[in-house]
């Protein structure tokens, strides 16, 4: 009898030789048996690509040959599955995206950036070449998010996306919370442990958590990625006064995500909130992630994990490769591309408490002018206390006001009536409370 033909490799041209590129490489090389166990094949990086092969790295690379342009690697003939782990949404990683898709080459990327700009020109393209395009590891690191929105939870209508997407912001809020430091300092502290992004807009910005939640939104309500349409505010404004007094009443601040299809359209926004200290997302500590995910038959389910680092997203990375290894073919957004329905875009109108602190003039009648123009703005007040006694010498006091639940449109509203109230000194603040 003639022997059983063992089953050929996948090989995989690895573009990206960072943090997370070498962790895939020690996956490789550390689990080879392991992997071609599970995978029903043996995986194997036939090259690599990056910018400057004299480099020293943590892995021992000199079994590989080398390209130092990518689009070269995504071209070779000898790999089946382009592996882009270099970032950025334009220049090399979307050149050579596009080159291992005209190739016939299938693809796994880290790059949540690309998708969220690129994402459905690049399915559609896929998709016409009868490629598949995988991207566990671009949105919250080791946590499988999106092969559950695709395949755990294909059954479900999902009504709700949430979660903490940026280890980052996470990390300097809850320093900020457990430190009593401002946000300054605390920024300057995570800069100098490597934690931000070589422009630090993309983490404190809520550019990269926006990304992540425009790909997660896409997914879950079958809409083209529209990132463009995302509501987003960064923390730079979170003040160590408002941490502070959040953790008194029970709160944590924490940069939000959540989307929604509504009646009106696709919600999305990335925001500041309060929510619950002892809620799942409020005890999320340092550079952890958070997805929460609710559906209409499971409820909903809560994933927690690391949102970045070596191991984390290199395993993504890899769950994606052994898929395809094994023969699972998806399409990139868990439906045909060509499917994909235009999103409208919506302001969120959920209605939510909201925390308002301000700073106001002492003198008699002030409270009262606010009061008056929540009312007239259609708001109730739930909690209302002056923080401190008013300073004889500036003739001022901080004033802090819990609402009910009230349109976000309304509370804008309100907000631009406290100017002509004459009361007001300098910009209040507004952060919506979310029940998770």
């Amino acid at each position: 009898m003639t022997a059983p033909s063992k089953p050929a490799p996948l090989r995989i041209g690895l573009a990206g030789l960072g943090t997370v590129g070498i962790g895939v490489v020690k996956i490789v090389q550390r689990h080879a048996d392991l992997i071609a166990a599970r995978a029903g094949r043996p995986v194997v990086i036939t090259a690599v690509s990056a910018r400057d092969p004299q480099k020293n790295r943590d892995a021992d690379l000199s079994d590989y040959p080398w390209e130092t342009d990518p689009v070269a690697l995504a071209q070779r003939a000898d790999i089946d599955v382009f592996v882009e782990v270099m970032g950025g949404h334009e220049g090399p990683a979307r050149l050579a995206t596009e080159a291992a898709i005209a190739s016939g080459k299938d693809v796994v990327t880290a790059n949540k950036a690309l998708l969220a700009h690129h994402g459905h020109a690049l399915a559609m393209a896929a998709e016409a070449q009868g490629r598949v395009i995988r991207f566990e590891a671009a949105v919250a690191g080791g946590i499988p998010v999106i092969k559950t929105l695709t395949e755990g939870l294909a059954g479900n209508q999902i009504t709700r996306v949430m979660g903490v997407m940026n280890g980052t912001c996470n990390y300097i809020l809850t320093r900020m919370q457990s430190s009593g430091l401002p946000y300054e300092t605390v920024f300057e502290e995570a800069r100098q442990l490597g934690y931000l992004e070589a422009d630090p807009n993309l983490d404190v910005g809520g550019i990269d958590a926006g990304h992540k939640l425009s790909l997660l939104a896409a997914i879950a309500f079958g809409t083209k990625v529209s990132f463009d349409k995302v509501e987003l505010e960064g923390i730079g404004n979170v003040s160590i006064e408002d941490i502070t007094l959040a953790d008194d009443m029970g709160y944590h601040i924490k940069l939000l995500g959540v989307a929604q299809m509504t009646g009106r359209g696709l919600e999305q926004r990335m925001t500041p909130c309060l929510v619950p200290a002892e809620s799942p997302l409020g005890q999320l500590q340092g550079g952890t992630n958070m997805v929460v995910l609710e559906g209409d038959s499971v409820g909903q389910i809560v994933m927690r994990g690391a949102g970045a680092g070596e191991g984390p997203t290199a395993s993504a990375v890899m769950a994606d490769v052994i898929d395809i290894a094994r023969g699972t073919r998806l399409s990139t957004f868990g439906r045909p591309a060509s499917s994909l329905a235009d999103p409208v875009a919506a302001k969120s109108a959920t209605p939510a408490p909201y925390y308002l602190r301000m700073t106001l003039l002492d003198k008699p009648g002030a409270l009262a002018k606010i009061a008056t123009a929540l009312g007239e703005a259609g708001i109730s007040i739930d909690q209302m206390r002056q923080l401190n006694q008013p300073d004889a010498a500036d003739n001022k006091a901080t004033v802090l006001i819990v609402t009910h639940k009230a349109q976000p449109a309304d509370v804008a509203f309100a907000l631009d009536q406290f100017g002509p109230t004459g009361v007001l000194i300098g910009a209040p603040v507004a952060i919506r409370i979310e029940q998770v």
